[in-house]
């Protein structure tokens, strides 16, 4: 058995509520991710997906349990300098327009990660854009002046940049168009193997997320449901949430049926 590279061990993020009180977020998760592999974590919006990666990350504090990175806990992010080993750990986050500088180029936000990178040389800029299938005389451009599926590709640049050992997309294909999404996904997988990293893709598609994945866990309302190989969760799911999310992907017959209608009205809206 491989060692693993991510230990998530009876987790739970519990946020204050303004009132007072509190909500629990992420409740009791266990989930590992091995070195050089693809988990898909998926499940509808509002289930903690997101909460749980921003813990991986440090950026939410966890109220019960352990995150474990190469056997290390992963400390809550502070104002400190983060330490070295925790920045092989890279996100890429849903939104492009936010997660980039706008003042400052692409090239320069990509150089940023590289100079973090413990493997000097490894790529440059020009390599990078040419990775993620932009052109090297980009670099010296805003992000206001691409495309939102420029702008994520370019964060996804950024990230690999930065030579991580764990990437982790959350959502990273939400915005996009749906003629973007699987290029997009199967161009994160493909940058992060060929790096020697291992990628936590979150998303609410399991249509996509069963192309790029090796192994899927599936979240509800904070806790995961099931675990399994892609394969195995596609073709027999065992919990009847499961089965829900796999029923509402839509059927492409070139009729526009949607899951859970069994005839198309002709002539009418």
């Amino acid at each position: 058995m491989a060692q693993q590279l991510l230990q998530i061990k009876e987790t739970s993020v519990r946020y204050k509520l303004p009132s007072g009180g509190s909500f629990e977020a992420v409740k009791g998760v266990n989930l590992a991710v091995e070195p050089a592999s693809v988990v898909g974590l998926v499940g509808e919006s509002g289930c903690g997906k997101s909460t749980l990666a921003k813990a991986v990350c440090g950026l939410v504090p966890v109220s019960g349990g352990e995150i474990l990175f190469k056997g290390n806990p992963v400390a809550p992010l502070g104002m400190r300098r983060r330490p070295r080993e925790l920045m092989r750990i890279q996100m890429v986050f849903q939104n492009p327009y936010a997660s980039l500088n706008p003042r400052r180029t692409i090239g320069s936000q990509i150089a940023d990660g590289l100079r973090a990178n413990p493997v000097k040389d490894s790529w440059s800029v020009a390599d990078l854009l040419q990775q993620v299938e932009l052109p090297t005389e980009t670099q010296s451009r805003y992000p206001h002046q691409f495309s939102g599926g420029q702008r994520q590709r370019i964060a996804i640049a950024r990230a690999i940049a930065a030579g991580p050992e764990l990437l982790i997309g959350d959502e990273p294909i939400a915005s996009l168009d749906a003629s973007l999404q699987a290029k997009v996904a199967t161009l994160m997988r493909k940058l992060a193997l060929e790096s020697g990293a291992a990628l936590l893709f979150i998303s609410h598609d399991l249509a996509v997320v069963r192309i790029i994945a090796d192994q899927i866990a599936v979240m509800q309302r904070g806790s995961l449901v099931e675990q399994g190989s892609a394969a195995q969760v596609w073709e027999d799911p065992q919990r009847e949430y499961t089965k829900r999310l796999l029923a509402a992907i839509p059927a492409v017959d070139g009729m526009g049926r949607l899951p859970g209608v069994n005839t198309v009205t002709e002539g009418k809206i």
